[in-house]
């Protein structure tokens, strides 16, 4: 195989759920469509420069704040914690959640070498109580880092007087939320439990 089109097909093969098939499919199409290649190409170029972190939330964002945090009309009581961005989508699409959230940039996870201060952990406790949250729902994958975290943040939070409450166990346990449907998530949004 030609270098240029090995290379394509290695580096597609890195992508979450792209295998080699997959990749060939892709390398192949883009190379008889030079013009969705371009805009394949253009797009990708452009992610890093155009998106950065939501200043307050940690969300994906074009600006300062990312739209869910510009958003006048959010509920600000209420902040939905995740571990990653794209998570939040997942949250948005059941239509059941009109509040704020906050990312954590991950799970506790010991053996991972992973611990509270390297997740946005101090940033959470910050904002509620700079801005008067009464309540915080943990939107984590129900395993055991997600589990571990919730502990954490439970023990921190609770002291300062505001609701923590856990989305209910509709989500498969051992899976992303990225897996779940949205009828599901939505669900478990709504049937969150108190901690």
């Amino acid at each position: 195989m030609i270098r240029p089109l090995e290379e394509l097909l290695v580096a597609l093969s890195r992508l979450p759920g792209i295998g080699r098939r997959s990749a060939e499919r892709i390398a192949f199409f883009l190379l008889t469509k030079p013009e969705e290649a371009a805009r394949l190409a253009e797009a990708i170029g452009g992610l890093h420069s155009k998106i950065r972190r939501c200043r307050r939330c940690g969300n994906f964002a074009e600006g300062e704040l990312c739209p869910i945090c510009a958003n006048p009309g959010r509920d600000k009581d209420t902040i939905c914690v995740v571990a990653r961005p794209w998570e939040i989508e997942h949250i948005e699409r059941t239509g059941e959640y009109r509040g704020l959230y906050h990312v954590l940039g991950g799970l506790i996870s010991p053996t991972d070498g992973v611990g509270p201060e390297d997740l946005s952990v101090a940033a959470l406790v910050r904002r509620v109580r700079e801005e008067g949250t009464r309540e915080v729902i943990l939107a984590l994958e129900p395993k055991l880092e997600g589990d571990l975290t919730a502990m954490h943040l439970l023990r921190l939070l609770k002291p300062l007087g505001v609701k923590v409450s856990q989305i209910a166990q509709g989500v498969p346990v051992g899976r992303d939320l990225e897996s779940a449907d949205e009828i599901t998530l939505g669900r478990a949004l709504k049937g969150r439990i108190p901690l």
